[in-house]
């Protein structure tokens, strides 16, 4: 197989019987080595109020919920970094909903905290995470203006974004159509110019909430033409919508376990050519994730012993000894990496600040 064509991807999301066992063949040709990575990371939601409301989202909350996160303080977010350190966690990962300064609940608390707006607080919370701890920030907050991701990048060892999809007939049904911030333009947009400020990237797909076989082809093209430009998406998640109830999506039918296989192979086979790895969340897939690994995924993603999935609350990631046991099982190796890749760590993707962090973490 050469250079993938989208009617090549159509034939592997299509494929049955014998048919899927060829494919999965396929994708052994492209592995370089046994190993299997992972980053041991600490997950910090820095608040829980976002201007999107997805329909397949148990991670925003309204402003009026007690139970929300409105804004975490400096000083909590220090001691869960603390606690992570003991844990041996090398990667900070916040998230936050999307322009939560939107709502002014969360606006009066930045003002409050001494802050005039969302940005100045992310890059100072990075801040003092480099300062004052070993770990590396990792930040996913949704989109971002070029401006913000500029100043983001001198503070974080690298970021993320999911695409989840390149098609705007998803923002018509449950999953995106109370979602501005999902509209696939904007994503792609950030994303880009990511790429642009040369930006070490984790993206990826969403697959259930209602998107076609030709729609998971032409965001897996979309990615990787991305890619080709600019060279700074260091994985692909391939993830699946799990229902979670209380979503507005509770009673939608999960992806089927072939469709699964099937685009883990298509994402394989697409990248097949370039050292980007492809991504299967383990705790999504408990009894599953080991046949992922047979499909060409080579990455588990970031697993904290000290967190839950704030995003999967109901999901709880698998031990480190038990990722380690399945790994093996499978007839892999697993081997723990930086929020960054190896390849993105020299002058040309970082400042000398993150230069010299990693290299005393090392």
């Amino acid at each position: 197989m050469q250079s993938i064509t989208k009617d090549d991807i159509l034939e592997i999301l299509t494929a049955t019987d014998k048919e899927i066992i060829k494919f999965m063949s396929e994708t052994a040709k492209y592995r370089e080595n046994n190993l299997i990575t992972f980053s041991k990371n600490i997950f910090i939601p820095l608040t829980e109020i976002c201007r999107n409301d997805c329909g397949y989202c148990n991670f925003k909350k309204n402003p009026d919920d007690p139970q929300a996160i409105i804004l975490k303080t400096k000083e909590e977010i220090l001691s869960d970094l603390k606690e992570a350190e003991k844990y041996g966690c090398k990667e900070a990962m916040f998230a936050f909903g999307e322009d939560a300064d939107e709502e002014e609940i969360v606006r009066l608390k930045l003002k409050e905290y001494g802050y005039d707006n969302m940005i100045d607080y992310i890059c100072d919370i990075c801040q003092m995470t480099l300062d004052e701890t070993s770990l590396l920030p990792h930040t996913n907050g949704g989109n971002f203006s070029y401006d913000a991701l500029k100043r983001l990048k001198e503070v974080n060892a690298s970021m993320g974004l999911m695409l989840e999809n390149s098609s705007k007939r998803l923002m018509e049904l449950p999953a995106h159509n109370k979602s501005p911030g999902k509209n696939p333009d904007l994503r792609i947009e950030t994303i880009e110019n990511a790429g642009k400020l040369k930006i070490p990237y984790t993206t990826g797909i969403l697959i259930g909430i209602g998107e076609t076989k030709e729609e998971i082809a032409d965001s897996l093209l979309t990615i990787k033409d991305i890619y080709d430009k600019y060279g700074h998406i260091q994985e692909v998640i391939i993830q699946n919508f799990t229902p979670i109830p209380g979503i507005e999506m509770e009673n939608w039918s999960e992806p089927s376990f072939l469709d699964m296989i099937r685009t883990v192979i298509a994402g394989t086979l697409v990248f097949k050519d370039t050292d980007v790895s492809i991504q299967v969340p383990p705790n999504l897939n408990n009894d599953t994730a080991q046949i992922f690994l047979l499909c060409g995924a080579d990455d588990w993603g970031g697993v904290s012993p000290v967190s839950p999935d704030f995003v999967n609350i109901t999901s709880p990631w698998p031990g480190i000894d038990e990722l380690e046991q399945l790994t093996e099982d499978a007839g892999f190796e697993l081997t723990e990496r930086l929020c960054i890749y190896e390849k993105y760590i020299n002058e040309e993707w970082l400042s000398d600040y993150l230069l010299d962090k990693i290299a005393n973490l090392s």
